[in-house]
Parts: structure tokens; C-alpha cells; sequence
């Protein structure tokens, strides 16, 4: 099973950068072959070029806008919008740039090449200040780094010992 883990989130930007920061974290623990970790900062179009390579699983790693409090992680199974069945304007509006895209665009887009996998799980943090600039993590999103790995190691073992049912 190839499964990849992909950091997402802007370093500058405080909270923002969770992603980055579990991607960086889990660097250090060993997958089994098949598990690739990367960070793809705010250019959502490195996702979409990594899984031409071909997966079986992805899980993105990101701040996520909820009605939570700071530090709350969560666990989204994301529905993915099939582009082919929007007009050609909404297409254009949603598509447009590719450089400063969010991970949903992102995954519009694999999902229109074919290349998005047959599962996907977001790991989202809540931030503290989604306006936030400077280089560190809120006190909360910080704590939640490791909730967050252990969730992303939990959900990788899984998939790789088959408790994860097919989609």
C-alpha cells in the first residue's frame, strides 16, 4: 500500500503552519515502505504533481476553519467536488491559480486528472487566530501536534494492516 502524508500550511503565518509542523514531526517516526511524508507549503499544485506519482491513500495535514475550539483536531473524511459537473465560470473561479490554492482546490483537481486516491482523510487543527503572523504556534496548536501524529500514525497502520474499509 502507498500512502502518502501531506503537510499543508504557510510557516509565516502562525497556526497556519500545523501542517508543516506535523510533517516536519513525523519525519522522525519510521513507516513501513510505502509511506512517504511531505510538506507542500501553500502551493497546492506540489500536491497535485506528488500524486501523479500514483497513490493508494492520502492524508492531508492542515488548519481547518470549524466551529471548535483552538486546538481541537478533527478528523474530516473530505467530499471532493467533481468539477465536470460545474459550469464552465465556476471552473474557471475555482481553478484559476493553482500556486495559491487550498487543499479542497487541490484535491478538485487530482480528482479531475483521476489521479486523486480512493482514500482521503483530513487532519485538521483549529487555530487560535487564522489571521496570526509570526513564526510560532499558538499555545493550543502546538499541543496539538502530537495529537494529531498519533492520529496519523493510528490511521496509517490501519490502512496498511486493511481495518480501513475500501471506499
Amino acid at each position: 500500500m502507498r500512502i502518502l502524508v501531506a503537510g499543508v500550511g504557510n510557516v509565516l503565518r502562525a497556526d497556519d503552519g500545523f501542517g508543516v509542523q506535523v510533517a516536519r514531526r513525523l519525519e522522525d517516526h519510521v513507516f513501513p515502505e510505502g509511506v512517504r511524508v511531505i510538506e507542500t507549503g501553500i502551493g497546492g499544485i506540489a500536491l497535485v504533481q506528488e500524486l501523479q506519482e500514483g497513490w493508494d491513500a492520502l492524508v492531508v495535514v492542515d488548519t481547518v476553519d470549524l466551529d471548535r475550539p483552538p486546538g481541537h483536531v478533527v478528523l474530516i473524511d473530505p467530499d471532493v467536488v467533481d468539477v465536470h459537473t460545474l459550469s464552465w465560470a465556476d471552473r474557471h473561479d475555482l481553478l484559476a491559480d493553482m500556486h495559491l490554492t487550498t487543499p479542497d482546490r487541490a484535491l478538485m483537481l487530482a480528482k479531475a486528472l483521476g489521479v486523486l486516491p480512493p482514500r482521503v482523510l483530513e487532519v485538521g487543527c483549529i487555530p487560535e487566530d487564522p489571521h496570526a503572523v509570526g513564526e510560532t504556534l499558538s499555545g493550543p496548536v502546538l499541543a496539538a501536534v502530537d495529537v494529531a501524529v498519533a492520529e496519523i500514525i493510528r490511521h496509517v497502520d490501519e490502512l496498511i494492516s486493511g481495518e480501513v474499509p475500501a471506499a
